[in-house]
């Protein structure tokens, strides 16, 4: 950590003094990027119920949520130390904690490194420690190959960073059965293909922030018609990796059948993005963000299906 302590903080626009204790506890809050762990705990908990069979073990369940929040909102909290003098360039993340200075540097490592620890011994000792090793594991990948090594280097970042996100799916099937499976590996390997897509929609739509800070993302380095090609082509590998549960976790009617409906609408919404990108329409005619939005919502009601499923067999 100690190559990036040299870069600047940012627009420290709070003094000591005038931070508020609740004001305080908000900005450490936001430090774990509540939103984003959401999804990941929307990933996280229906596996367990495909793992179990049914229902997990409710404590278990809240050892998970407490322990994920913990490991995510760590690995977060590192990211928005190290990206501190980016996110001070760009209007999306300009009222970050580090940026406004309702949070110290140092304060943001330390509160990052001890909910790393923290989540790892909590998963370890409540859990099981592959769990622990797993959601780590993520962490370290998301902090030192994302965040440091890939970032502001290629624009296939958030392709390969994205596996940090992946993770998750691997944690909720280990703390139920204490292994790994193939029925996991599809599910990690949907958010995968999701992920880029995912991205890159919301990237186009605020693609002068990034590169305002230089940061390589697709949409900044080639043309939006470059960035449809691209979300095409991964979201009919998504679904169709999606299809691949059926067989291997031996489910019910309902999820091919609700895999193939969700997957319908994305494609939908992938083509036609596709389409007024081909016809060359910039601006908000674009639409972008209508793939971003269902993007949040097919994972959802794909991974509820998940958890539905097992009551339905």
């Amino acid at each position: 950590m100690t190559a990036v302590e040299s870069r600047p903080a940012g627009v420290a626009g709070t003094t000591p003094a005038h931070r508020p204790f609740g004001a305080r506890v908000g900005a450490f809050v936001a430090l774990t990027k509540p939103r984003i762990i959401e999804l990941l705990l929307i990933t996280t908990v229906p596996v367990m119920f495909l793992a179990q069979r049914g229902v997990p073990d409710p404590l278990l369940v809240l050892y998970v949520v407490v322990g994920g929040y913990m490991s995510a909102g760590g690995a977060n909290s590192l990211n928005m130390y190290i990206d501190r003098d980016i996110d001070a360039l760009m209007s999306r993340t300009e009222r970050r904690p580090l940026v406004t200075g309702m949070v110290s540097p140092r304060e943001a490592l330390v509160f990052g490194i001890a909910l790393a620890v923290g989540s790892t011994l909590w998963l370890g000792l409540l859990v099981n420690w592959l769990s622990s090793g797993l959601a780590l594991a993520a962490l370290l990948f998301y902090v030192f190959v994302y965040t440091l090594g890939l970032k502001r280097r290629t624009a296939q970042n958030i392709v390969w960073g994205g596996i940090a996100g992946c993770m998750p799916v691997f944690v909720g099937w280990a703390a139920v059965t204490d292994s790994v499976s193939w029925s996991a590996l599809v599910l990690f390997l949907v958010i995968f293909f999701w992920t880029p897509p995912h991205t890159w929609v919301l990237s186009m739509k605020v693609r002068e922030d990034y590169a305002r800070a230089n940061v390589p993302m697709l949409p900044v380095v080639k043309g939006n018609l470059v960035v449809a090609r691209q979300i095409i082509a991964y979201s009919w590998v998504m679904v169709a990796v999606s299809l691949a549960l059926w067989p291997l976790a031996h489910t019910s009617w309902l999820y091919p059948a609700s895999a193939v409906l969700l997957g319908a609408f994305w494609l939908k919404e992938a083509h036609g993005l596709h389409a007024r990108a081909k016809a060359g329409v910039v601006g908000a005619k674009l639409k972008e963000m209508r793939l971003f939005h269902w993007s949040i919502t097919y994972l959802t009601l794909l991974f509820v299906v998940v958890a539905v499923d097992p009551f339905v067999r």
